[in-house]
């Protein structure tokens, strides 16, 4: 038994070293700008991203890094990648460029479409369905997504559990749904057909983070802009 040990460990040498070496030749295969794309997934505080996933801030949102290093030419994409990764692509340089702070605001996508999230204390002010300037800026900025690339839309109205809605709404259910609808009337009263567009209110059902934690507030209460395709309105969007 102690004669043939060494086969043993030179069986897992000869594995290790194959696998080193397959390693080697795809990390030859592959380009620069792969890599660039492929090494945002292992970022510390990238998030999977799904429309059902907590927002990340824009810094850390390996999809909309990647979005900048595009190259059609060499990545073969769908009309509906095209059109998510040019929505992200405009809804990120909205944010940047308008200064808005990353703890209010994300951006997350997956192949059904792209979900915009914005904090209730960024779009509206405390307690009330009532726009803050900052909110009517960024709702400008969905009206113009909206006409560019003519997808539809689900506006998701959120509410912390440490909001009553006081005194204007019975609960949060009704604050939620009455921030929702307000963002879907502004969109309206600019144009966009109706038909496009649906809203729904959770109030505290779907939390981001705990509400024990110190900012749950804050990060709880929020809005979020689903654009997506036509052919997925009511059967895949998961409202």
């Amino acid at each position: 038994m102690a004669g043939g040990s060494w086969k043993v460990a030179y069986a897992d040498f000869m594995t290790a070293m194959m696998a080193f070496f397959l390693l080697m030749w795809l990390l030859n295969a592959t380009t620069e700008e792969q890599k660039k794309g492929l090494a945002g997934y292992f970022t510390p505080g990238a998030t999977a991203m799904t429309n059902n996933a907590s927002p990340v801030t824009i810094g850390n949102n390996p999809i909309v890094q990647y979005v900048d290093k595009l190259d059609q030419r060499e990545f073969k994409l769908n009309e509906v990648e095209q059109s998510n990764y040019a929505i992200a692509q405009a809804l990120k340089q909205f944010l940047l460029a308008d200064s808005v702070p990353s703890a209010s605001s994300g951006i997350t996508t997956d192949g059904i479409g792209v979900m915009l999230h914005l904090t209730s204390n960024l779009m509206f002010e405390p307690g009330t369905a009532n726009f803050t300037a900052e909110g009517q800026r960024a709702l400008e900025e969905v009206v113009a997504v909206m006409f560019k690339y003519k997808v539809y839309l689900v506006v998701r109205g959120h509410a912390d559990s440490s909001e009553t809605g006081a005194p204007h709404y019975p609960s949060n259910w009704e604050l939620s749904a009455g921030r929702a609808n307000a963002a879907v009337r502004f969109i309206i009263g600019k144009g966009v057909s109706p038909n496009l567009i649906r809203s729904v209110a959770y109030a505290d059902t779907r939390p981001r983070v705990p509400s024990n934690l110190p900012d749950a507030a804050a990060q709880n209460s929020r809005v979020e802009f689903n654009f997506h395709r036509p052919e997925v309105m009511s059967t895949v969007v998961g409202y």
